[in-house]
């Protein structure tokens, strides 16, 4: 045995998780880009129930834009449908973006900021309806 391999340490050996998802990448902006999702979906999810019940200052005024996520709502509703989208979207991204770090993690790190903040500004924009409609 080499003496670089003597005197390296031993790690300890890798739980199954870890061996089948290795190391996240990223986490902070991940984890940024999920919870950003996740505040997209309810704020959807709000505004579209709202748009479609009796009395609402927003009846039937609002509708999905997205044509892809309008398809999933309207064959399996706001709740399922919204969320298959959304989850599917959301869970396809972080994957990309995981792979990518492993080779360029300037360029992963700029998709997931990107996302997150797009994001961002889908969710001040669903919040300023309910806001007008509220008034």
């Amino acid at each position: 045995m080499s003496k670089r391999r003597r005197n390296q340490k031993r790690r300890p050996p890798a739980t199954k998780p870890q061996r089948l998802l290795g190391q996240v990448r990223l986490p902070n902006e991940t984890l940024w880009f999920v919870l950003v999702n996740v505040l997209d979906y309810l704020m959807t999810y709000i505004v579209l129930y709202t748009s479609h019940r009796q009395g609402s200052p927003l009846q039937h005024a609002l509708v999905e834009s997205n044509p892809v996520a309008a398809y999933f709502i309207n064959h399996w509703g706001p709740l399922k449908g919204l969320l298959g989208f959304k989850l599917g979207m959301v869970v396809a991204i972080c994957l990309i973006t995981q792979r990518i770090a492993l080779r360029q993690p300037r360029t992963a790190k700029f998709v997931l900021n990107f996302g997150t903040l797009v994001t961002s500004l889908v969710v001040i924009y669903s919040l300023s309806l309910l806001l007008r409609a509220y008034r």
